[in-house]
């Protein structure tokens, strides 16, 4: 009898339909589940949120830049101030100077004319402005075109409020002056003097720079002609020139304090009521120290020092200084001088 025999199977055998199983060990498969989010950390949250913040102030920011009208251009050298161009610049309508149609920082001129006058003046300013300075800002500007020169009256400042505002209401009216930083007095006109120059070329680029007093009577058209000749020299100091004793005496008008530095008589020195300066000696009083420069008690004779000084070339020219004048400005038309009339012989 054999050991053992093959018994059949019960089970039905598999079809060809029937589904095949591999020998191999299936995975178990992972239950489907939806993933699970990961939290952004803290540190980045913050550098967007700072990014983004940065982003938006800066775009409006530059939305605010590109909207926000032109600033007003005011046009001083520290606390001076030309307030004649200041007025122009507060005006869209009318414009002064480049290509572009607006305000130049530092206009090229052939000449710039200060006026010196004070507080105590006012009947010569109105002298002027009834005979050849016009009497209003657009007519400055058309004799500025005119001639390639500008006018402005000079005058410094006070302490005093009622002179001030007094000058103010006339600036107000008028736009006509360069207003500098120097304590107006009479005692005071060599610092005067310097501060103008220093202003007027921190203000103007100009060929020539001219002081004149607020007494004489001007031809501008023949200033623009003696200015625009040709001359070798660059350092030029033009005008007449005068000597004469020096005064030691204190209860005299010209007294002069130092007068034991200069001996018995002046040297060679300007004539006061109007003189020219070229641009080369200009530049050289601009950079100069207030107190690196003498000062003497005379305007006149301080201005013939630096010169001397300086070594400045002299074009004694009198056309400056004639001193003839005739009953009424209108009648001076006539002379071929520049400065013909003393306004306070006039009316």
């Amino acid at each position: 009898m054999p050991l053992f025999f093959h018994r059949q199977s019960s089970l039905p055998t598999t079809t060809a339909t029937s589904p095949s199983y591999s020998s191999k060990l299936l995975k178990p498969l992972k239950p489907n589940s939806a993933p699970v989010p990961t939290r952004t950390p803290l540190p980045i949250i913050v550098f967007s949120l700072v990014s983004l913040f940065i982003g938006l102030t800066g775009t409006i920011f530059a939305i605010t830049a590109l909207r926000r009208p032109t600033p007003i251009p005011v046009f001083r050298c520290g606390k001076s101030e030309d307030t004649f161009r200041a007025f122009y610049s507060l005006s869209t309508s009318r414009q002064l100077g480049d290509k572009n149609g607006g305000l130049v920082d530092r206009p090229k001129l052939l000449g710039f004319v200060g006026i010196q006058t004070g507080f105590g003046s006012a009947d010569r300013r109105a002298a002027l402005r009834s005979t050849w300075f016009p009497s209003n800002p657009d007519g400055l500007l058309r004799l500025e075109q005119a001639t390639g020169l500008a006018f402005r009256f000079v005058i410094g400042r006070s302490k005093d409020a009622k002179k001030m505002a007094g000058v103010q209401k006339e600036i107000d009216k008028y736009r006509d002056f360069l207003v500098i930083d120097v304590n107006e007095e009479y005692l005071n006109l060599p610092w005067k003097t310097l501060a103008f120059f220093k202003a007027a070329f921190q203000l103007f680029e100009a060929d020539y720079y001219v002081k004149a007093d607020d007494d004489i009577y001007l031809r501008p058209d023949r200033l623009a002609t003696l200015l625009a000749k040709e001359r070798t020299h660059s350092q030029t100091y033009i005008g007449c020139m005068k000597k004469g004793p020096v005064i030691t005496d204190p209860k005299m008008k010209w007294y002069e304090k130092s007068g034991h530095l200069i001996g018995n008589e002046y040297f060679r020195h300007a004539y006061g009521p109007i003189y020219v300066l070229s641009a080369e000696v200009v530049a050289s009083l601009a950079i100069a120290r207030n107190n690196s420069l003498r000062m003497f008690s005379n305007e006149d004779v301080t201005i013939g020092s630096w010169m001397l000084a300086m070594n400045v070339n002299h074009e004694d020219n009198r056309a400056l200084c004639d001193p003839r004048c005739t009953p009424h400005p209108s009648q001076c038309g006539t002379s071929q001088n520049v400065q013909v009339c003393a306004t306070r012989q006039v009316g």
